[in-house]
């Protein structure tokens, strides 16, 4: 006799991971603060608990498979433990010789270099997030969920439910800040799960120089998790120069959800540079919604090893007589990835609108790979919409040629490298940004 096996052809179904985080855990005022921020992070927690985590079936996740993200591990970080310090060169201008204000958000919580007294009289408003709760309800009111909303993905939701921290930057009616101001937010520690919110709200006829940037160590012996929601409002004939950089170590996932918003006739120049994580997702808009509004994007990205850079970009025109400008490029070696999906789509109502975006990869060798995948909406019919992508090699030809001009192989394609990134230098105006970006060049190629 033989013994009969039975096979179950039936598909077994099981529960799929999520986080551990409670509500409990979310920021509570206890009876301080403003009512609509406690409103607003219940609403978070409400969307976070209803959406899914992301997944390849999802169209903006096809290309980022999250599944190796251990999301049982992450904890909120402990303020009373010691963590590594925030390097000195991160600290230093990038937009010129000295910053007009400064704040440093870490574990331990946050270090505020004050605006000027003249600002200050001026109404400027340069703060952490729980101080704005406190003592500028009124104008935080304006912005907090007015760009980015819970609902946007899980990760949005999850950011605006536990982000305790944040920034909150608001420049008056036709005040000009000469000198630009500088946030970090530094996240150290293996485990751990770090939440920031960023808002800023340029009014009509002002002007502003911001930058910011995310940070960590690299570590051994675990995953890290950031998540950040980034809001920016630019009003009529306003102008906001908003230079974003990402130098994470390479064990950090880093998710971010983030919109401009563009009054009539004011101009927005976004420059994004992403040079670190094990995994960065993010999702750019660029909300062109009054008359005569303008944006430009620039990006620049590197990735190396098993580094994987998506990034999803939006270039929404909702008005007529509106441009945007938008130009990535990024240089790949040993093993890494990069997507980036890109999207103009013009409103019904969109006259007369001039829209404009190109995608430059360059692998170093055979085993990287870029994704590009441009896309138009149009729903007008007066405008000018053109994009352009392209994923290619070095040209063993430029090589030869240098190389018989007596430049070693590796000098010649450090040359070709730095050509290829040239225009994306030019485009930001600012030395202590290009050196940043040279200098990741340099080491990219060691």
């Amino acid at each position: 006799m033989t013994k009969r096996v039975v096979v179950s052809r039936r598909q077994r179904t099981t529960k799929a991971k999520d986080f551990t985080f409670t509500k409990k855990m979310v920021p509570s005022q206890n009876g301080s603060g403003a009512l609509f921020v406690q409103e607003h992070r219940d609403r978070a927690w409400k969307a976070f608990e209803s959406l899914p985590l992301p997944h390849t079936k999802l169209e903006p996740w096809r290309r980022t498979d999250i599944r190796k993200l251990d999301v049982g591990s992450f904890k909120l970080p402990d303020a009373s433990a010691a963590y590594p310090p925030v390097p000195e060169e991160i600290l230093r201008p990038l937009a010129g010789e000295s910053h007009e204000g400064q704040i440093i958000i870490t574990p331990n919580g946050i270090a505020i270099t004050p605006l000027s007294e003249e600002l200050r009289e001026k109404g400027v408003v340069f703060t952490d997030f729980a101080t704005a709760e406190r003592e500028y309800p009124d104008l935080l009111q304006k912005a907090l969920g007015k760009a980015v909303s819970p609902e946007d993905g899980k990760f949005a939701a999850l950011t605006a439910a536990m982000a305790k921290n944040g920034v909150f930057v608001y420049v008056p009616r036709n005040v000009q800040v000469e000198q630009p101001l500088q946030s970090v937010l530094w996240a150290p520690g293996v485990g751990l799960a770090h939440f920031a919110h960023l808002l800023v709200y340029v009014e009509d006829g002002a002007s502003l120089t911001y930058v910011h940037e995310t940070s960590s160590p690299d570590e051994t012996g675990g995953q890290t998790l950031t998540g950040l929601n980034i809001e920016l409002f630019v009003g009529t004939n306003a102008q906001l120069r908003f230079v974003e950089l990402q130098t994470l170590g390479g064990h950090v996932w880093n998710f971010v959800h983030e919109r401009a918003k563009v009054g009539r006739d004011g101009n927005m120049d976004w420059i994004f540079g992403t040079l670190g994580s094990e995994l960065t997702k993010t999702f750019s808009d660029l909300d062109l919604i009054g008359d005569g509004s303008n944006g430009r994007m620039s990006g620049f990205y590197f990735p190396i090893g098993k580094q994987h850079l998506d990034q999803d970009t939006q270039q929404n025109h909702l008005a007529p007589h509106t441009t945007s400008d938008l130009l990535f490029k990024g240089a790949l070696r040993q093993n890494s990835r990069s997507v980036w999906q890109g999207m103009i789509y013009c409103a019904p109502s969109a006259q007369k609108i001039d829209g404009y975006q190109v995608n430059r990869n360059l692998l170093l060798d055979d085993t990287a790979r870029g994704d590009s995948i441009p896309g138009l909406e149009i729903l007008a019919d007066d405008v000018r919409c053109t994009h352009g992508t392209t994923v290619g090699n070095i040209d063993e030809e430029l090589v030869y040629y240098l190389m018989t001009r007596g430049v070693e192989r590796n000098d010649a394609e450090r040359l070709i490298v730095d050509g290829f990134f040239d225009p994306i230098m030019a485009r930001i105006p600012f030395e202590g940004v290009r050196e940043r970006f040279a200098q990741a060049i340099q080491d990219k190629l060691a």
